[in-house]
């Protein structure tokens, strides 16, 4: 079972951060040799593992962002917003090849499209200085590619006491061609896909098969399902809880945010059906605004 002691408390989210550019209120996407203009654009941190941890810290659950960041001009604009964020910035570390990672994100009618760049290696040198840290109690990964790219991280966590959660991303090579997908993961205990994800991992369409075959490897499973809410399943449990009525303005980081309040109720309570509510919630509250931060960061 998934636990914490007062001591140990903090949540380390590790992953990449991304500068996003997210347009909003286009009326048709973008084609090739065609302009489209956008009502607004919002330039915010982003990456699962920054959103994650900024929701945490929200919720008054420590925080720690493990990750690099670049030193070119992009990059450092998100020095104001991280620094106001309320995370434990102590094992970030600054490199030149770390950037710039832009993400530009086109909404259209509350869904939306990204274009990334991935820049460097996704392993911070402080990558055992922040594991052994004595106040950690958890380690979430925020995407497949970070594991694939540190894939002792799981490992080193277990053998620190460490329980391990695991939001897989979408990365259309990693997670449908990649065969050894569940034995990179070998360790998770909490997984935390969306339904397309879910999907392609396992081959199923329904949500029930879905859960049923991703829990032959992880104990305890949250699928994420939009306008549709929720699912999880541990041990002979199954829960559902369904999406609140919001206006949705920006479906960016909302899984993140999820995850956020998803783990901050189930590290310190262990009931299923309050941490699917706690995580529901989360996701309703950034999906009103541009951004996957809480709106008070902004």
């Amino acid at each position: 079972m998934i636990g914490t002691t007062h001591e140990r408390n903090k949540v380390l989210c590790l992953g990449r951060i991304y500068c996003d550019i997210i347009f909003t209120g286009l009326r048709d996407m973008p084609a090739l040799g065609r302009e489209r203009f956008a009502e607004d654009v919002t330039i915010v941190a982003g990456g699962g593992a920054y959103i994650t941890a900024a929701h945490l810290a929200s919720l008054s659950r420590p925080s720690a962002l493990l990750t690099r960041l670049g030193t070119d001009p992009l990059s450092q604009s998100l020095n104001p917003e991280l620094e106001g964020s309320g995370i434990d910035l102590a094992f970030v570390e600054r490199f030149h090849d770390a950037g710039p990672q832009p993400t530009v994100a086109l909404v259209k009618d509350g869904e939306r499209a990204f274009v990334s760049r991935r820049a460097g290696t996704s392993r911070p040198a402080s990558l055992e200085k922040a594991l052994s840290a004595p106040e950690i109690a958890h380690l979430h990964i925020a995407e497949f590619a970070t594991l694939k790219d540190n894939p002792d991280v799981i490992a080193m966590a277990k053998d620190r006491g460490l329980t391990v959660s695991l939001d897989p991303s979408w990365d259309d090579q990693l997670i449908r061609q990649d065969a050894g997908f569940f034995e990179a993961c070998a360790g998770i205990d909490v997984f935390l896909p969306n339904v397309e994800e879910g999907e392609a991992l396992t081959g199923e369409t329904s949500v029930k098969a879905i859960l049923r075959v991703l829990q032959q490897h992880f104990p305890l499973v949250v699928l994420k399902r939009g306008e549709y809410g929720a699912m999880a399943s541990h041990a002979s449990t199954c829960v559902s809880a369904e999406a609140l009525p919001v206006k949705v303005v920006d479906t960016t980081g909302a899984g993140d945010a999820f995850n956020a309040g998803f783990l901050h109720s189930w590290l310190g309570t262990f009931d299923l059906r309050k941490s699917l509510a706690a995580g529901i919630k989360a996701g309703a509250l950034s999906v009103q605004s541009a951004g996957g931060v809480p709106p008070r960061q902004l």
